[in-house]
């Protein structure tokens, strides 16, 4: 019974989407715009070239900012329940930090976290 419920289950979740999807594409207004598909920058004209590769720094300054903000995320509400958890929560938030403090100091070792 479980397994066919998961079945059920997985093609009525693939129907829906495939209908929401198949509505939509039906059901939208289909205008070409030339203007849509210049490069638009600030409102600014692009002169040039607008392809431009940017050095990999930069990816990895992201990644390590979306770590910590994601850090943050987790510790919310782990600090707004605090009191109700215990010390045990504790413990295995200070593993959390722990794993993600390593993180930093690799990131540090390897030079992401300097600026190009």
């Amino acid at each position: 019974m479980g397994s066919v419920s998961l079945l059920l289950l997985m093609l009525c979740g693939l129907f829906f989407a495939t209908l929401a999807i198949g509505l939509g594409k039906a059901m939208s207004v289909k205008k070409t715009n030339p203007l849509k598909g210049e490069v638009y920058e600030c409102g600014v004209q692009t002169e040039g070239v607008t392809w431009v590769q940017f050095h990999v720094g930069y990816y990895l300054f992201a990644l390590v900012f979306l770590l910590f903000d994601v850090e943050i995320a987790f510790m919310y509400p782990w600090a707004a329940a605090f009191k109700v958890v215990g010390i045990a929560a504790l413990v295995e938030m200070l593993f959390f930090v722990l794993v993600l403090f390593l993180g930093l100091l690799y990131a540090y070792k390897k030079k992401a976290l300097q600026w190009i």
